[in-house]
């Protein structure tokens, strides 16, 4: 009796099947899982990763609430052809601060895990408020109303509890960072800044984003979105394996 006839006879017999496919099933989640609860660490630490900003958090926030993660993917798989157009692989550290994380599962639009410095703001403003001024092609809805969105500070002080709820989770938020969150959050959107905003949070970028008097949600938003990518340096990083 060849092969065949032995696979056969296990794809016939219903009870057979469900048994033998619950044996492999169990084999592979015990190999895969059962190391795991022998590592200290799950995820390779990377210099250069931080907690988000203040309005980083609050950018954050609207590209959850707006569901930007339905259209735009931040993984970027460690193939030739993802790697040669939004460049390098992501890291299992980039997502280490992100509830929840923001790999997506389709791409409507291009991947965004590199974004950050690729545009300028005036880019990001103009392609919010009318995609297809920018993008000829895009189907993305126009965001424009974000420009009259202004943020204060219960907006601000709800960035704080977040900030301290996911210190709970283990973010390395200290205290320093929850007390100074206010005037941190609206230091960011300012073109004069505060020094202690990137003492706090090394490559934090201050400005004013929408080029607006006051703070808005588009500030929020476009903080966040120059921010990915950008805190590991690609040039001299190095992966464990090859160390």
């Amino acid at each position: 009796m060849g092969l065949l006839d032995h696979h056969k006879k296990i794809e016939t017999h219903a009870t057979l099947l469900l048994v033998l496919s619950f044996l492999v099933v169990t084999i592979g989640g015990i190999v895969q899982i059962v190391p795991l609860f022998y590592l200290d660490n799950t995820i390779e630490k990377v210099e250069g990763m931080r907690p988000y900003a203040p309005l980083e958090i609050a950018g954050r926030e609207i590209y959850l609430r707006e569901g930007c993660y339905t259209c735009h993917s931040q993984m970027i798989r460690p193939m030739r052809d993802e790697v040669e157009r939004y460049g390098h692989y992501s890291l299992a550290a980039e997502s280490m601060y992100d509830h929840p994380f923001q790999w997506g599962s389709k791409r409507t639009g291009p991947d965004l895990a590199r974004l950050g410095g690729r545009y300028s703001d005036d880019w990001h403003v103009q392609h919010m408020i009318n995609p297809r001024d920018v993008v000829p092609e895009s189907i993305m809805p126009s965001y424009a109303y974000m420009l009259n969105r202004t943020l204060d500070r219960s907006d601000a002080e709800h960035v704080r509890d977040i900030m301290a709820v996911y210190r709970t989770l283990g973010h390395p938020y200290t205290e320093e960072m929850l007390d100074n969150a206010v005037g941190d959050f609206f230091a960011q959107a300012d073109d004069f800044g505060d020094p202690g905003v990137v003492d706090r949070y090394p490559g934090a970028q201050q400005r004013n984003f929408d080029g607006q008097n006051q703070v808005t949600e588009m500030d929020a938003i476009i903080a966040y979105m120059q921010m990915l990518g950008t805190l590991v340096d690609f040039d001299t990083f190095v992966p464990v394996a090859n160390r």
